[in-house]
């Protein structure tokens, strides 16, 4: 009788469901770079005439330019991102004793600050130019690290979450932080005029990928 060979048992649906949209993500976010890089015309425009608009818009709106100069340089900030990817692998090390997790979610936050600084200098796309700016940014244009390191973090600790039991309204306000986080971000750059805007989608193509990638190494060690 013929039997079927067990060394490769199917996979389980959860985890081709997040091999198919790590591909979707792979594929968006490298389409997205070769537009970028060919300077694409259509996508140039398009990004031109966004970055008018809404430079117009932050000179004429002081009040929200400023609100959003506070939100972007403090609350949004990569480094206060990383401060509370640090306090996060605090507790998980403390209250957990989940010395792997912790390190994991260093270590996927320090690649993802590696990836969005490799792709800056290769791709080194200028930033754009005002007569009169109402922000200032340092380094390449392309992908936003501020959208890309919010979308890893925040994506990361939602994740975390996820995992550990939180109760529904915590996983509910927790969701809703997390929207109004990474879309907010990208918004803030592209309203102070220091980003276009294709730079904070692939910041955040970049980030939902590496989220992605890490959760899937974090399933298969540790299950």
């Amino acid at each position: 009788m013929h039997t079927r060979s067990v060394d490769s048992p199917p996979r389980p649906p959860a985890e081709r469901g997040t091999s198919r949209w790590a591909g979707a993500l792979a594929l968006c976010s490298a389409l997205l770079l070769a537009l970028v890089v060919v300077r694409w015309y259509p996508l140039i425009h398009l990004d031109g005439d966004i970055a008018e608009t809404t430079h117009r818009w932050a000179v004429e709106e002081q009040g929200v330019t400023h609100a959003f100069r506070i939100l972007t340089d403090w609350v949004w900030d990569p480094w206060t991102m990383r401060i509370l990817t640090a306090a996060v692998a605090v507790w998980l090390v403390w209250r957990r004793a989940a010395h792997w997790t912790a390190v994991w979610l260093v270590a996927t936050c320090a690649l993802a600050t590696v990836v969005q600084q490799t792709l800056k200098a290769v791709v080194d796309r200028p930033r754009p130019v005002w007569p009169d700016p109402v922000d200032s940014a340092h380094y390449a244009a392309f992908p936003s690290g501020h959208a890309m390191t919010a979308t890893v973090v925040c994506g990361l600790l939602l994740w975390l979450l996820h995992r550990y039991g939180a109760g529904r309204a915590l996983w509910r306000t927790a969701v809703a932080v997390v929207a109004v986080s990474v879309a907010g971000v990208g918004l803030t750059r592209v309203w102070l005029g220091v980003h276009w805007a294709t730079d904070v989608v692939g910041g955040w193509l970049l980030g939902a990928l590496v989220v992605l990638l890490a959760v899937r190494v974090h399933t298969r060690w540790r299950g």
